[in-house]
């Protein structure tokens, strides 16, 4: 008997490697996925701007990006002791104004510079939901979306569901935009299979359906855009309960695991595959524990890791593997 469906995954056009740069932005899934690329020596920029679910925030983003938008403090306002953006997350919130901007603007000029570098971009959006600023909420436009709530008042913010075609043309133009400061750059969508059930499982089906719609609507007009179905992954693949935390929204480790192997197998070629492999392998040697250091079988060990990683660091002279030479080298 078949227990899953299993369903094959149309190849990227041009595999991701190690000499690619990579731009993440989008929901905390793509955290999740950026966490692994970092881990497997990938240069990575992750989300610039903080965690982002909706496809208004991210396209704002990117084009803020674009433009090296540089904040002051009339772009920010105080609540709870701290400063903070509506178009940030809190992890770009500080105490003062001056740690605020500088943490703002030298995370979008970082991202400016390696954007326009970038050969690949993976936007990953999480829910159409967007929630508009009223005239209550602090130093705000009035309609205008907040990416974070920053846990102000509920009455700060009205509800919305933008339409199949609103979406279509938030992320069509930022893709014109896109395309124009960096031509060259391979854009990969994904849906996050986080379930907003926040917003009630119809609406949060609601949601997926639009952008899942729109986006295909994008790539088909758009031949150069890709789509990775990490929603349809775990939802329709694996689809089992025993796959989520115990919250039932967040995919546990098992269920994005399987997502980031199927992702290697669909947009790596088998080289990068293999040496993600070897990488793993010396990780896995470089946090090993020796229970007697000073043991000839441990500075054999780690002399056998030391050559290991000499040779690949010769084979790719652009992965940082410094810290590893060093702790083998003891």
């Amino acid at each position: 008997m078949k227990f899953r469906f299993e369903f094959d995954i149309q190849p990227l056009p041009q595999p991701i490697n190690h000499y690619h740069k990579l731009f993440l932005i989008g929901s905390c899934f793509t955290e999740n996925i950026g966490e692994k690329l970092k881990k497997h020596k990938f240069s990575v920029v992750e989300n610039p701007n903080g965690i982002l679910f909706n496809p208004v925030s991210v396209a704002e983003t990117i084009i803020n990006i674009i433009e090296n938008k540089q904040y002051t403090k009339a772009d920010l306002f105080n609540y709870n002791e701290a400063w903070h953006s509506w178009q940030h997350h809190s992890r770009f919130s500080g105490i003062t104004v001056e740690d605020t901007l500088q943490k703002i603007n030298s995370s979008t000029t970082h991202a400016h510079n390696f954007l326009k570098q970038a050969d690949v971009i993976l936007i990953t959006l999480g829910s159409a939901w967007v929630y508009t600023l009223t005239e209550k909420a602090l130093n705000a436009t009035k309609g205008s979306v907040a990416a974070n709530n920053h846990k102000a008042p509920a009455d700060w913010f009205e509800r919305k569901l933008p339409d199949t075609a609103q979406i279509i043309t938030i992320l069509g133009t930022m893709l014109d935009r896109l395309g124009a400061f960096n031509p060259n750059i391979q854009v990969i969508f994904t849906i996050s299979p986080v379930r907003h059930l926040r917003e009630g499982v119809i609406d949060n089906n609601r949601s997926k359906a639009a952008l899942i719609t729109a986006i295909h609507y994008l790539i088909e007009q758009l031949p150069k855009l890709y789509y990775f179905p990490a929603y349809e992954l775990v939802l329709d693949d694996l689809r089992d309960y025993r796959f989520y935390a115990e919250d039932l929204v967040h995919p546990n480790y098992h269920a994005t695991q399987y997502v980031w192997e199927r992702f290697m197998q669909s947009c790596m070629n088998k080289e990068t595959v293999q040496l993600i492999d070897n990488i793993i392998d010396i990780n896995l040697a470089y946090q090993h524990k020796a229970f007697n250091p000073s043991s000839e079988q441990h500075k054999k060990f780690l002399h056998t890791y030391w050559q290991k990683t000499k040779l690949l660091k010769e084979q790719y002279p652009n992965l940082d593997f410094e810290k590893e030479l060093a702790h083998f080298a003891q």
